[in-house]
């Protein structure tokens, strides 16, 4: 009889398939360390755009091209103990990384224990692919197991959350992982189903099971302005996205006819979202996307191998790296252009006709997976309640305005920088403190990121809302989900958004306006981040900001704040002067905010018609590499 130490739970017990849940496991680990390392190299390595984007790609791909070298090297052991000596290498390096950065945070270390990890974790991912496991039901649950967890968090990663929990439950994924990947056996291994785990990773983040595009498609209400969406609504909404996913990688694909309609929805959801630049696209993009992502990885399940094939292994090992490495490409391709000026529509769609391939190029069917009816009740109870700890549960309220007339306005506008403090750490409680030590009635935000994967897929608006206990408004810039905030709990009467001519400027710009009552009276705030062209004035998007302004305001007494990207004396700050706007600084110069350590350029500002402001002040904080600006309006 064999002793009982010896016994292995996870070998003899068909309940708790080892393979599956360190695919899972694992997959979930990695996609968490991709939340901090994909920023890390634009804050750190790039320095927000001053890094030539060319040396930055060419350091971003690096990480993804070494660890090609694994696939001969474990090939040649095939299914040995070997082998999964790689494996299980790669794993502990994954599962050391991914722990170490809840304590690492900021500067070069920060940078390189996120790249060292992950080029552990393709590592792994190589060697399991190698040796065979079950990617075609593992991966979608580690994916759905991300999903969730980001937005038990509010999309906020437990890399960033200064709670006592958040290394117990780290540790506990990471020890999880481990204790399975050890009892891994070799299985059946499917090339299209590992190749496929890159471009579901950069789908999932961008349209398909992201807990951000979840919030703000509904935040936008089908208007051009976005609002603080109904408290759960957005939890609920991404609970069933993922009920979705999982329901088509595990349910029964009958055939060609539905393996088309699977292609052409993922196809099309890829369009609305990279055409998407307001109100539903983002709606209907996650709700295509999901389903038909799921039904990819049912149909990658049928090109299975009956019985495990050894030969199949380095084809595996590659196609996992090989879509890993795409994952790498279209995510610099995609987001580059906000840089460099170039269309980047296409990236979504050329990378969702990688799921569209695998559903096509076989006809045969697929049964289901088998889970019992039990299991799947329970699976969709935990999809639709994990989401809900993330649910604002007391949602901020529009105050009564009691403000006497000889009161003044306090404003702070803040150029955020999509979260990053200089160190590239992500910090919103910090960036939440610096502006609520001035006790607001209103913020004005520029640069504000709610679902880029390239920042980690983090909503910094809803982020910094909550934690301020304020109402907001969003309108769009560079797409849907990057553009400029207004927050405040005063009334607000009105709302409206417009979008600047680019002229040349990579990054997309707006106007949003919005009208708020204080003092017994209405006043229109203007938020917007101007985009000069290169080497000229932006004296085209002057001329629309005052245009909208003055229209907007009407008689109201009216400003525009916001990182304006000119400085005093220039003749883009003549022209507003031209159009009736004063510089509200005037009396206070120099004012400084860039870089928020030293500064020394003055180009964050505050235009008046009507007002004046009273006193300024810059802030120190480093959560941004500009410095917040506070004043008093009267």
């Amino acid at each position: 009889m064999t002793p009982p130490s010896r016994l292995s739970f996870a070998r003899t017990d068909p309940r708790v398939p080892a393979p599956l849940v360190s695919t899972a496991a694992g997959t979930l680990l990695l996609a968490d360390l991709l939340r901090v390392w994909l920023p890390s190299i634009i804050t750190i390595f790039g320095q927000a755009a001053s890094t030539p984007a060319e040396l930055m790609g060419a350091f971003a791909l690096l990480w993804f091209l070494v660890p090609f070298a694994v696939v001969p090297f474990t090939a040649r052991w095939g299914a040995g103990r070997h082998a999964a000596k790689v494996a299980l290498a790669g794993g502990a390096g994954l599962a050391a990384a991914r722990f170490a950065l809840l304590f690492v945070h900021g500067g070069q270390a920060q940078l390189y224990v996120a790249s060292i990890g992950l080029l552990a974790g393709l590592s792994w991912l190589a060697a399991t692919a190698v040796r065979g496991g079950p990617a075609a039901v593992g991966v979608p649950v580690g994916l759905a197991a991300a999903a969730l967890q980001h937005a038990a968090l509010r999309t906020v990663d437990l890399t960033w959350q200064s709670r006592w929990w958040a290394a117990p439950l780290v540790a506990a994924e990471c020890l999880v992982f481990i204790w399975y990947q050890r009892r891994t056996a070799p299985g059946r291994t499917s090339a299209a189903a590992w190749f496929l785990v890159g471009p579901a990773m950069l789908l999932a983040g961008m349209f398909a099971l992201s807990p951000a595009i979840a919030t703000v498609a509904l935040s936008y209400r089908f208007d051009p302005v976005a609002t603080t969406p109904p408290p759960a609504v957005p939890e609920l909404l991404l609970g069933l996205a993922v009920v979705g996913f999982l329901a088509g990688a595990t349910g029964p694909l009958r055939g060609r006819f539905e393996r088309v309609a699977a292609a052409l929805t993922i196809v099309a959801a890829a369009v609305v979202f990279g055409l998407s630049h307001g109100p539903g696209g983002l709606f209907v993009a996650l709700l295509l996307g999901c389903g038909a992502l799921g039904w990819a990885f049912r149909a990658a399940a049928a090109d299975t191998p009956p019985e495990p094939d050894p030969g199949r292994g380095a084809r595996s090992g590659y196609a996992a790296l090989a879509g890993m490495l795409v994952f790498a490409v279209a995510a610099v391709a995609y987001y580059a252009a906000y840089d460099l000026g170039y269309p980047n529509q296409w990236v979504p769609v050329a990378v969702a006709l990688a799921p569209a391939w695998i559903l096509l190029r076989s006809g045969t069917g697929a049964p289901a997976t088998g889970v019992r009816w039990r299991a799947g009740l329970t699976a969709v109870a935990v999809c639709l309640l994990v989401p809900l700890l993330g649910a604002t549960t007391t949602p901020p309220v529009e105050r009564v305005d009691t403000a006497g007339a000889d009161r003044g306005l306090r404003l702070v506008a803040y150029n955020i920088r999509m979260g990053f403090g200089l160190d590239g750490t992500f910090r919103p409680a910090a960036t939440a403190r610096a502006i609520a030590a001035s006790d607001p009635d209103v913020v004005v935000l520029s640069e504000v990121d709610r679902a880029w994967v390239l920042n980690g897929g983090h909503d910094d608006l809803r982020a910094l809302a909550t934690r301020l206990g304020m109402r907001y408004w969003f309108a769009p810039a560079a797409d849907a989900v990057w553009g400029d905030a207004v927050l405040t709990n005063l009334p607000v009467a009105a709302a409206e958004t417009v979008r600047l001519s680019a002229v040349g400027a990579p990054t997309g710009a707006q106007a949003l306006g919005v009208v708020v009552r204080f003092g017994g009276r209405e006043i229109a705030v203007v938020s917007t981040h101007i985009q000069p062209p290169p080497d000229a004035e932006p004296l085209v998007q002057v001329g629309e900001i005052a245009a909208f302004a003055t229209r907007f305001g009407g008689d109201r007494p009216t400003f525009i704040a916001g990182d304006l990207n000119i400085e005093p004396g220039d003749a883009a700050m003549r022209a507003f002067a031209d159009a009736g706007y004063a510089d509200g600084f005037a009396a206070f110069r120099p004012v400084r905010t860039f870089p928020a350590d030293k500064p020394v350029k003055e180009i964050d500002h505050v235009l008046v018609r009507g007002l004046t402001c009273a006193e300024v002040s810059v802030g120190t904080a480093v959560t941004s590499d500009h410095a917040p600006i506070v004043t008093t309006l009267r």
